[in-house]
């Protein structure tokens, strides 16, 4: 689909349309989405009504998965047949993993603003330094004498 045209009329004046596909683009029917993922539709169906795997949906409520769904639906599948974990877990363990997703961009985050705000510490302190003339000249101290005869 990248590159579509809409014609000299449309509302691009014909220049072709960018597409940017991402793992996120909802671009698979259902029938499609079970093919990849080795899985029947009518499971793609209950996992969506269990919230295990949600995909976008279009104007007539037809479901679209991405291709980070479909990698979903066999991670899914794995928890289900290789570790034994029943569809209640594996939507906790789902849950767990966004929340950490979540956690790890927002510590990201912070860090970001952090650095940044350094920086610009660091940055201020450039302006509050004082040049400073390095002189030739030699001063000799020499200690005055003690009124009791020692040297201070």
């Amino acid at each position: 689909m990248p590159g579509v045209t809409d014609g000299p009329g449309g509302p691009g004046g014909g220049r072709r349309a960018a597409y940017h596909l991402t793992e996120y683009t909802p671009v698979y029917v259902i029938s499609v989405a079970a093919e990849l993922s080795g899985l029947h539709p009518q499971t793609l169906r209950q996992y969506d009504r269990l919230g295990l795997v949600s995909p976008d949906r279009t104007a007539g409520r037809g479901r679209r998965y991405s291709a980070r769904d479909i990698e979903q639906l066999r991670e899914v599948q794995r928890l289900s047949q290789e570790e034994g974990i029943n569809l209640a877990g594996i939507k906790r363990i789902i849950e767990l993993e966004n929340q950490v997703a979540a956690l790890q961009s927002r510590v990201a985050e912070l860090q970001g603003a952090a650095e940044a705000a350094a920086a610009a510490v660091h940055a201020s302190y450039r302006r509050d330094l004082v040049p400073y003339q390095q002189s030739s000249a030699l001063v000799v101290w020499r200690p005055k004498p003690r009124p009791d005869g020692g040297v201070r």
